[in-house]
């Protein structure tokens, strides 16, 4: 059976519980949105191959649990992701090496009950080198935008190994580090989990 695929990044989404984590990865992944909150326990994760450039790229999206008791499960995650999104909720006055990073406002759809100002979500980025969306996962505002933002700067950072991708579609793109071993790992969400927020 022909691959699906070209190459597969692992991208990790980090924030503080409620921030609205699960909601962007279902939004993104399966086009959902459930307003309910059930805190993801541990680590879970969804699939999502999209187009960039010409190359098949399957991005497997890590939801980890915002909660400070789960922070020694989802450190070890940090180590295996190319790419990561930072998440705050801008209804909440909290606003929070290798690894492209993007900085996400989530909840743009609540303006009314906004805290965070736009502008400070752009200076933390711009003071950091990141860049910044606000995003809603309710209104699927800026969702697709900054998801394949994130999996653009991961595959520029990986220029040297996709160059071949790009002059060969015959030869196969040999980045055994990035390739989905089809299992999850010890201590993550149990794989019929819901898209809930």
């Amino acid at each position: 059976m022909a691959k699906q695929y070209d190459v597969l990044f692992r991208l990790l989404l980090i924030g503080d519980s409620g921030v609205g984590k699960t909601c962007l990865l279902c939004r993104f992944t399966d086009n959902e949105f459930h307003p309910s909150h059930i805190s993801t326990i541990g680590v879970d994760f969804k699939m999502k191959t999209i187009d960039v450039d010409g190359i098949k790229v399957r991005i497997q999206i890590w939801d980890t649990a915002g909660q400070e008791r789960y922070q020694t499960i989802t450190k070890q995650y940090y180590r295996r992701a190319q790419g990561i999104f930072l998440v705050y909720d801008i209804t909440s006055e909290y606003a929070p090496d290798g690894v492209q990073k993007i900085l996400i406002g989530n909840k743009a759809d609540e303006e009314q009950k906004r805290q965070v100002g736009k502008s400070q979500g752009m200076k933390l980025a711009e003071e950091y080198g990141m860049d910044f969306y606000e995003t809603s996962a309710c209104t699927n505002y800026n969702i697709k935008e900054s998801f394949t933002r994130l999996t653009e700067l991961v595959l520029m950072a990986h220029k040297r190994e996709l160059d071949g991708l790009r002059l060969s579609s015959a030869d196969e793109l040999n980045l055994a580090a990035l390739e989905d071993d089809g299992s999850r790992p010890d201590g993550t969400a149990n794989s019929t989990k819901a898209c809930w927020c």
